[in-house]
């Protein structure tokens, strides 16, 4: 299935000239993750690796650009315009559909909320989610051999995820950074579903 206006080789060089080199670089490597996550779980390879190439395609407009864009045209959670560091996401999946004509849905919400996340996410989303935290080429790879581990268990993907959350807020906290309520609710939930 196609599920964008423009090929690879004109996705990849839109990215390349919009993000720098090792947001590229991490970009395939999210990409090529995300598609042997798909595999792994059962879901279309191809959907995952669009949505893993496109997650970060704003990642590198200034934060200026990025405001307004929202400010304009999207609707963002008060708590979502706290760091600066998620406001990409929201972003990524509007460029994702008004500049490479994404109109399928789960790979704009899995752009969407690969930063904090949502409540209910899913399967999908969590592997979009998980892509970007665990891809090759730029991540820690003793953070990802972890997060990797526990995808062979049952549950592996919220237990993944949980150990996503824990590592964010504990970085949140130790920069002294305001964390969302969301982060902190869909911590909570991820806890008491492995821990059933």
């Amino acid at each position: 299935m196609i599920y964008t206006k423009l090929n690879e080789e004109q996705i990849k060089q839109w990215l390349k000239e919009n993000l720098s080199e090792e947001r590229y670089s991490h970009t395939l490597g999210t990409a090529e993750c995300a598609r042997k996550l798909a595999q792994k779980f059962g879901f279309d390879t191809e959907k995952a690796y669009i949505a893993g190439l496109l997650h970060d395609c704003a990642k590198c407009f200034t934060n200026e650009k990025l405001l307004e864009i929202i400010k304009q045209n999207l609707n963002v959670e008060e708590c979502e315009l706290l760091n600066y560091k998620t406001l990409h996401a929201p972003v990524s999946a509007y460029i994702a559909e008004n500049e490479f004509g994404v109109s399928d849905k789960e790979i704009l919400s899995a752009i969407r909320w690969h930063t904090l996340g949502r409540l209910d996410m899913t399967d999908f989303e969590k592997i979009i989610f998980l892509a970007d935290k665990i891809e090759p080429n730029t991540r820690d790879r003793s953070y990802s051999e972890k997060l990797t581990s526990y995808l062979d268990e049952k549950g592996g993907l919220d237990k993944a995820l949980l150990e996503c959350y824990k590592a964010t807020i504990k970085s949140l906290v130790d920069r002294n950074l305001k964390i969302c309520l969301l982060t902190i609710n869909i911590y909570n939930k991820l806890e008491d579903i492995v821990n059933l």
